[in-house]
This record gives structure tokens, C-alpha cells and sequence, in this order.
């Protein structure tokens, strides 16, 4: 029986169905109870199985052979119902409808006997899916693995993952890494990524139960005390941790001494008698459970007692075999048996026996096995992409869930936050519990009472003392969004820096995501073709009017206008791209001179040879001589003229206060919007204003020369180029006021494509129409007859 004392366990269990798990149970122990590892020692059939779409793998320890090994083997319930916690999450997921909806997960579950060379054999099997390892061979060890993760294997040793490496190196094997999520392994070591990227645990590190330890014998006040370790990964790294926390605390050991269940009675004997010597009346132990049950049955021998023991979170499985305890009986009958003793069948009935090995509330290491299946099948929902359903021809292996389990965030049903840190390791959170053995020999685990008003407050959240009462008693606020706490107890919460938001739990600032219209998003793309098509566009109808340049529907109206008009059209098309892409300090001040510049050329060439029609009309006149005062020179220098006007409104705007990349906190919060800032707004609107003024007087004059008697009337085509052009920035202004982040600039894009597009339609794709279909009709007779006058 083991002695009372203080022990730390990892905090949390969910409520369970415990009528689901005494049925797993029963199965299993009438099943398991009658064999041992020297039965077992074939890994080719699991002691566990199920198919599924998606196969788990188990490792867990059911039998041990440390104690009188050459005859007998020990059967370790705690096991049995761990593997049991992972049968029950994956049913439960299972018949879920919002978790892998259509996937079924299947395990295979072995016993590893807790056998080193025995788990390196199964972990071995399940990686590379070789039931049987046996003899290594250059072919057994490439195989696809057969499951995508392993959940258990509670040593907190790393000689497993050192001892697969070694079988891996010495026999040139290809290795299928697999990751490890266990339930029970708490060594520091174990948090090395660099030596164990692919192991995980959803049990907190020693590192932080070493330094609790201390804190709850500082809190006791006992500052002379002995330590008893296990000697190995577990044990030594524990409790030098412990003891590097105790000297800052000012507590003082005694003596620290350690020892393995499998060394030499004489060393045993020894710690005995150190024990007896000192007069320390607190020993802190860091022990595994079956070094304890060594320690525990040496010191029951020399009827030592007296002690206040603070443990590790092992202490809180008691070790006994289960079976035969619930039900008072053997199933073995040994020669030293008492009459007394019945055998046992293996069907005797769980209903109704309540002790400390059916108080699941008692075990929250089940929790740990559970959380890891959820990890698992959290880790996979995100990978298949599961909606309402999943995408089943994914292609799933061990590492990419790992990447994306390294990422999970989740709740439990009960609100238990699931997460891994960088170091694959669950957020510390412990209870102290008491042992207080009973009159009956049964252990209760009582968890040692807290005296609060209110819980400590999590990072994420600020406390808010409540109206009215002491300076203990208060409510723990949510931090608002873009504000964090980091600590425990926070009396406020610090807003993040601009660039920064607070992430889900509110206790750390992220980096906020920078948007724009980048060339790799839908929207870039379509509007980057759209500009590169109108530009392939513009110079095809210019080689189509170079070939015939000499043809008198190409000659008339000034062709040479024509040409600087396509040329403008061109250059409108490319300017548009400048607006695509992460804002700079070139690009913000030559996107919007180079679009004022070029439309203002396009503008002034479509209003010269509006002007030019009108003119050759009236100079049709008798006695008119209105041509001499518009040839061809004076349709270049009124060209010149009217872009030399916006050229200097655009260098006014550029040395006053040009365009800058800007970031734009405040129109999203959790966004930065980088755009390019107008600085001078009076610029800006002053580049539009003149373009729109020219617009407005290049459709006057066409609607005004649209119906005069030509056959091929330029100004009617001309007059619906430029209604479209009005319509398309009018209704721009609205649209690009009211329009969020990178919408904005896709907004004004595609006014400068539409209003671009509506240009060289309307005035070129008519002439090419005659040129290419209508060849008849591209005569200078045609092109010089009348049409029936129309009244004006």
C-alpha cells in the first residue's frame, strides 16, 4: 500500500460514456487477462484492430515483465484503458457529423510490452507497413506506411526514438519517419526539435512540473528534504531540474540519490538505509510508477513510515492489477496461493464496482489520449478540406499532417483548449492531489482544496475587480480585439502596434496580412489579360492600317492622327498594369501621370480629327477657306498643345506633393491595406478635370458634325467612343470613392480598360470592317460621295 502524499497531475478529463467504456473494457480484459508478452512476442496481428479509410497506430505497454521476469508477467490496467480512450475517440469521431464527415478511422493497437527492443519492432512495422520485422532486408523498410500517426508509448525515454534511428542507420534502411503523439511521455528532453521533430505530447514537459514541485515545497514550507529519482531520461532530467529550482527557493536537499527497478537488491538496500539515516521528513520523488512500487514494497519491509512524499505526476495511476483487485481473485493460482483465492474467469460483471480504478473523472491521462485522436482528426479535416464532405483523393502522408497538426487549434467539448508550441508540447496546467489510503485498502485520490474567491485569470484576459467586494474577487474580460495580455492575472491588456492584431486567444500580436492587387490573384490576372489582349489588340488594327495605309479609307480623316491615336491607345492599355503589384515610390507617381498623360493624347488626337471633319464640311462651302487655318500642322501643334497642358499640371503635382506608398491602417483592422496616398488630392482631381473637360468637348463637337452628308462619317463613331468614355469615368468617381482596399484600384483599372476598349472599337473596328470584308467599298469614289443630306 502505498504511503499518503502530495502528487501533481496534468489537469482535465471529458465526460465519457462509462457505460461505452465498461463494454470496451470487459472485451478486452476477459480477452488480454489470460496472455503475456512471451505469447505476444510476434507483432504480426495487433492486439486491437479495426478498418477504416485512415489507420491510427497504438503503442501501449499492457504487459510488463520487470518484476520476477523469468516466470511471470505483470498486466498494467492503466494501458488497457488507455488504448480503450483511443478506441472511444475514434468512434466518437467516427459518428460525428462535423469531423471527417465519410471518413472512417481505423487503428491497429499493440503491446509493446514495455520493451524497448519491442517497440522499436512495432513502431518499425507500422512506419514502413512490414507486419513482421524480423531480419531486416533491403526490402522490408519500403513500404508506404500503413498508418498516418501513432498515438501512445508512455516512456519518457527517448531510447526508443535513439534505438530506431540506430536500426535505421546500421541496416541502410529507407526509414517512413512517422510522427508520435504521446500521452504520458513528460521527459524535457523530448522537447529538443532538432534531435525529435516528429514527436508531440499532450502532456505538459517536466520542466514545468519540476519547478511546481518546488514551489509547492516552498509553499509548505519544508526547506530540508531528501530526493529519490528513477535513473533514467525521466528521472534525472526532473529532478535536476527540481533541484536548480529548489536552490533559488532557498530549499536544501538533503541528499538525492536514484535508482532503476531492475538494479541489484544491494543498491536498493543501500537508498533504504539513507533513509533511515537522514532526518529530512519530506522526500520529493521522481519516480515511475513501477520504480515507486520497488521503493514502496522495500520500505514496507523495514516498516518505515512517517514520511510526507511529494511526487510526479505518475504517482496518480495506482499500478495494481486491475482485474484481480476489482474481483478478488487470481488468474493464475500460484503454489503460495491461499485456498482462500478464487480464480478468475474473466467474465465477472463491472456494473456497479466504484473504487479508484473506475473513476474515469480520476484519470485524466485518458483525456491525453483523446485529445491526441482529436489532434489527429483535426489535423486531417484540415488537409482533406472537409466541409460537408471531404476530398478523398488527397494524397495523405505522415509529414504533411504533422506540418498541419503543428498548427491546430481547437476546443474540447468540455472547453479544453488543444494546441502544440513550438516544441510540440500542451500548455502546463496541474491539480495537487492527495493520497489517503482508506480502511478498506483502497487508495482515494483527493484533489487538494482551493481557497479562492475567483481563478486566476488566463493570458488573453484582463481582471475586472466586482463591485462591492474584496480585492479578490473579480471577473476575468476577454481582451478586445487588437489587444492582448500575455501573463496570468493581467490587470490590463496592451493594444498591439499598428502592424500588428491579437491572434485568436487574445495573448500574442501577429503580423497583420498586407493586401493588395497582386499579378498572382484571380482579379491581377483577369485584369492583366484584359490590358495585355486591348495592347495585342490596339496593334493589330495598327499593322492592319500600315498594310494599308495607302487605301483612301485609311488616308482620310489625317491617317497620321490615326497612327498617334493608336499609339496613345496603346500606351493607356500598359499604364494600367503599373496599377497592379505592391505599391512603391516609382510606381505610385507613374501610375497616375502616365494614365493622365497618355488619356489626355488619346483625348487631344480624337478631338483633332472631330475638328477635322467639322472643318472639311465647311470648307465645302463656297468661298470658305476655313482648311488653310487647320491643315496638318496645326492638327500636330493642337495635339501638342493640349498634352503639353497636363504634362505640366502632372510636374506641378509631382514637385508639389507627389504620390507615396501608403499603409492604410484604419480602413480594416486585422488588414494593411498598402496603397499609393494622392498627396496632392488638388493634383489628382486636376489630371481628371482636364481629361474630362476635353472628353466633354470632343462628344459636342461630334454630336454636332454626327449627321452631316457623308457616306462614311467618322464623327458618329467618334460620338459613341466618346459616350462611352463619359459614361464609364462618371460613374468611376461613385464606384471608386465607396470601394474597399485593393477594389479601388481594380475599380479604377477597369475604367481605363472600358473607357480604352470603347475608343478603339468604336473608331477603328468599322474602318477595318471595310478594309478586311467590304474591300469594294474602300474606294476613294465611296469614300468621297454623298450621302443624303440630313437635317441638323
Amino acid at each position: 500500500m502505498p504511503p499518503s502524499g502530495l502528487v501533481l497531475y496534468t489537469q482535465g478529463w471529458p465526460e465519457f460514456s462509462w457505460a461505452l467504456l465498461q463494454l470496451l473494457l470487459i472485451a478486452s480484459f476477459s480477452e488480454a487477462e489470460r496472455g503475456s508478452c512471451r505469447q505476444r512476442e510476434d507483432p504480426e496481428n495487433p492486439q486491437l484492430s479495426k478498418d477504416g479509410d485512415i489507420i491510427l497506430g497504438g503503442m501501449f505497454c499492457f504487459h510488463s515483465s520487470w518484476k520476477k521476469r523469468q516466470d511471470s508477467y505483470k498486466h498494467k490496467p492503466l494501458e488497457f484503458q488507455c488504448a480503450q480512450a483511443m478506441i472511444f475517440a475514434i468512434e466518437e469521431i467516427n459518428n460525428s457529423t462535423d469531423l471527417l464527415p465519410g471518413i472512417s478511422l481505423g487503428y491497429k493497437i499493440y503491446d509493446t510490452c514495455c520493451s524497448v527492443a519491442r517497440s522499436v519492432r512495432v513502431g518499425l512495422a507500422l512506419a514502413n507497413g512490414n507486419e513482421a520485422v524480423s531480419a531486416p532486408s533491403d526490402e522490408q523498410c519500403t513500404k508506404p506506411a500503413q498508418v498516418q500517426a501513432i498515438i501512445g508509448e508512455a516512456s519518457s525515454s527517448d531510447k526508443i526514438d535513439k534505438a530506431v534511428i540506430a536500426v535505421v542507420k546500421n541496416f541502410n534502411l529507407e526509414f517512413i519517419q512517422l510522427f508520435r503523439i504521446s500521452h504520458f511521455a513528460t521527459c524535457a528532453c523530448l522537447s529538443d526539435k532538432t534531435k525529435y521533430p516528429s514527436f508531440l505530447r499532450t502532456i505538459p514537459s517536466d520542466y514545468y512540473q519540476s519547478r511546481a514541485l518546488a514551489q509547492l515545497v516552498k509553499h509548505f514550507g519544508w526547506t530540508w528534504v531528501g530526493a529519490i529519482r528513477t535513473n533514467d531520461d525521466y528521472g534525472n532530467n526532473g529532478m535536476a531540474t527540481f533541484t536548480e529550482t529548489a536552490q533559488q527557493l532557498g530549499i536544501c536537499l538533503e541528499y538525492s540519490v536514484s535508482f532503476f527497478r531492475t538494479d541489484p537488491p544491494d543498491k536498493i538496500r543501500k537508498i533504504i538505509d539513507i533513509i533511515k539515516a537522514s532526518t529530512s521528513k519530506v522526500i520529493v520523488a521522481f519516480l515511475a510508477r513501477m520504480d515507486m512500487d520497488v521503493l514502496i514494497h522495500e520500505l514496507s519491509k523495514n516498516n518505515l513510515t512517517g514520511y510526507q512524499w511529494v511526487g510526479s505526476e505518475s504517482w496518480i495511476f495506482d499500478s495494481q492489477t486491475v482485474w484481480e483487485t476489482l474481483f478478488s481473485c487470481k488468474f493464475k493460482r500460484s503454489e503460495s496461493s491461499t485456498g482462500n483465492e478464487r480464480e478468475c474467469t474473466g467474465h465477472e460483471d463491472l456494473t456497479g464496482v466504484q473504487n479508484g480504478f473506475t473513476d474515469m473523472s480520476l484519470m485524466p491521462i485518458f483525456n491525453n489520449v483523446y485529445k491526441g485522436v482529436y489532434a489527429v482528426a483535426h489535423a486531417l479535416h484540415s488537409i482533406l478540406g472537409c466541409n460537408k464532405t471531404c476530398q478523398y483523393k488527397v494524397q495523405l502522408d505522415p509529414l504533411t499532417i504533422l506540418r498541419h497538426i503543428k498548427n491546430i487549434y481547437f476546443k474540447t467539448k468540455e472547453g479544453d483548449e488543444v494546441y502544440f508550441n513550438q516544441n510540440g508540447d500542451p500548455a502546463a496546467k496541474y491539480e495537487i492531489i492527495n493520497w489517503q489510503p482508506t480502511e478498506n485498502g483502497i487508495v482515494d485520490f483527493v484533489t487538494v482544496p482551493v481557497s479562492v474567491c475567483s481563478e486566476k485569470c488566463p493570458p488573453g484576459t484582463r481582471k475586472v475587480l466586482q463591485k462591492g467586494k474584496p480585492v479578490c474577487c473579480y471577473d476575468c474580460i476577454r481582451c478586445a480585439e487588437g489587444e492582448i495580455s500575455n501573463t496570468t492575472d493581467s490587470i490590463t491588456c496592451v493594444r498591439c502596434q499598428p502592424e500588428f492584431w491579437s491572434n485568436e486567444r487574445r495573448n500574442a500580436c501577429v503580423k497583420k496580412e498586407a493586401e493588395f492587387l497582386s499579378y498572382e490573384e484571380i482579379m491581377g490576372v483577369l485584369l492583366t489579360a484584359a490590358s495585355l489582349f486591348g495592347t495585342c489588340m490596339t496593334v493589330g488594327i495598327a499593322v492592319i492600317f500600315f498594310r494599308h495605309r495607302k487605301s483612301p479609307i485609311v488616308r482620310a480623316n489625317n491617317s497620321e492622327l490615326s497612327f498617334l491615336l493608336l499609339f496613345s491607345l496603346t500606351l493607356c492599355f500598359l499604364c494600367s498594369l503599373t496599377f497592379i503589384g505592391r505599391p512603391s515610390d516609382w510606381s505610385c507617381m507613374l501610375r497616375h501621370t502616365a494614365f493622365g498623360i497618355t488619356f489626355v493624347l488619346c483625348i487631344s488626337c480624337v478631338l483633332g480629327k472631330t475638328m477635322v471633319v467639322l472643318m472639311a464640311f465647311r470648307a465645302t462651302l463656297p468661298g470658305s477657306n476655313v482648311m488653310k487655318w487647320f491643315g496638318p500642322v496645326q492638327q500636330r501643334l493642337s495635339v501638342l498643345a493640349f498634352t503639353l497642358m497636363q504634362v505640366v499640371i502632372c510636374i506641378l503635382w509631382l514637385s508639389v506633393s507627389p504620390p507615396f506608398p501608403f499603409k492604410n491602417f484604419k480602413q480594416f483592422k486585422d488588414k494593411i491595406i498598402l496603397e499609393c496616398a494622392l498627396g496632392s488630392a488638388l493634383g489628382f482631381w486636376a489630371v481628371l478635370g482636364y481629361i474630362g473637360l476635353l472628353a466633354i468637348l470632343c462628344f459636342i463637337l461630334a454630336f454636332l458634325a454626327r449627321k452631316l452628308p457623308d457616306n462614311f462619317n467618322e464623327a458618329k463613331f467618334i460620338t459613341f467612343s466618346m459616350l462611352i468614355f463619359c459614361a464609364v469615368w462618371i460613374t468611376f468617381i461613385p464606384a471608386y470613392v465607396s470601394s474597399p482596399g485593393k477594389f479601388s484600384v481594380a475599380v479604377e483599372i477597369f475604367a481605363i480598360l472600358a473607357s480604352s476598349f470603347g475608343l478603339l472599337i468604336c473608331t477603328f473596328i468599322p474602318k477595318c470592317y471595310i478594309i478586311l470584308l467590304k474591300p469594294e467599298k474602300n474606294t476613294k469614289k465611296n469614300m468621297m460621295g454623298r450621302a443624303t443630306p440630313k437635317s441638323l
